[in-house]
């Protein structure tokens, strides 16, 4: 009996001598990923870290003019944070960018995937044409563009005003499209959607190509209208791009600055038409209290951080059950 149990002792510590090993060998082979992915990790957080770590220590401070030229700040703790907390400018101007935002990212993902559609149904020679189209509008330099849409909307010898005129919707002679908060945001909305759906539109074509043409082929057979193909078919596939795009749009719009300020013009500015980025700069730099502009970038970025947090979850899941 204590022969058996001495020889099933040292069988077990042998093949614990073996299991050791191969143990350490697979955990070496599961972290070579990691291994090729940390110099990447490393140099953006170098990158985007370094940045935001002197951004959150100048909200912390009274950074003015004065404090510029000493290069030495005064610490004030969470002041900065509380003068933006307490202001009403902030919070009606937050809404109004809010609701901004949404009708953009909106208008951008529906217009640009019904063009998407478009260019899988029609002719190669038209589908070449479009995408030339689009592919200049997306190259074209953002003030440029605001150059262009400021003529168009000119109320003197606009375009627009001429072309609304000769359909007889009405007289537009000398319509000022920047008379009313509304209208200068419509505007400003109509410039950043027409520059975003190009990307848009490539990005889901692309996506489009991924689905299989016997699903569609089927759904059609069955005897399903085309709306319910889209939906039940082509959107379960291309929505991990939707997604994407979604969340890319939010940041990019939320934080929109150059086309309200040039179209507008820093002398129409007012609170009642800021958005947040125009809000930012007339706080931290027009008013050159930097420490209070940097507690607003930070601000921002928690509330874009926030709204991204949803279509981020969403893509996990996906890509978890996929």
């Amino acid at each position: 009996m204590t022969q058996e149990v001495a020889t099933a002792a040292e069988t077990t510590r042998a093949w614990t001598r073996r299991r050791r090993p191969l143990t350490w060998r697979r955990a070496g082979r599961a972290s070579v990923p990691y291994w090729l992915i940390l110099p990447v990790l490393a140099t953006v957080g170098a990158i985007l870290g370094y940045p935001i770590v002197r951004l959150v220590q100048l909200s912390l401070q009274q950074y003015g003019l004065f404090e510029l030229i000493q290069h030495q700040g005064k610490s004030v703790g969470l002041d900065n944070y509380r003068s933006i907390l307490h202001d009403p400018v902030f919070w009606h101007t937050l809404v109004r960018t809010a609701i901004f935002t949404v009708a953009n990212v909106g208008l951008t993902i529906v217009l640009g995937t019904f063009l998407a559609l478009l260019l899988v149904r029609v002719s190669s020679v038209v589908r070449v044409l479009l995408t030339a189209g689009l592919v200049l509008v997306w190259s074209m330099p953002i003030v440029v563009a605001v150059q262009v849409w400021y003529w168009i909307t000119n109320y003197e010898n606009g375009i627009l005003n001429y072309t609304l005129t000769q359909l007889h919707l009405g007289d537009f002679y000398h319509h000022d499209w920047y008379a009313t908060t509304f209208s200068q945001l419509a505007v400003v909305t109509a410039v950043i959607v027409w520059g975003a759906i190009p990307f848009v539109t490539i990005a889901v074509y692309a996506g489009l190509a991924q689905v299989p043409g016997e699903l569609v082929e089927a759904a059609e057979i069955d005897g399903a209208r085309p709306w319910r193909v889209f939906l039940d078919v082509t959107l379960p596939i291309i929505k991990p791009i939707l997604l994407i795009l979604t969340s890319l749009s939010i940041i990019w719009d939320f934080a929109v600055f150059t086309q309200p300020f040039l179209l507008i013009g820093q002398s129409n500015l007012h609170p009642g038409n800021y958005l947040m980025g125009v809000y930012l700069f007339e706080e931290g730099y027009l008013k050159t209290d930097f420490g209070r502009g940097a507690a607003i970038s930070i601000i921002m970025l928690v509330l874009v951080a926030a709204m991204s947090v949803f279509y981020v979850r969403r893509m996990v899941k996906i890509g978890d059950v996929t």
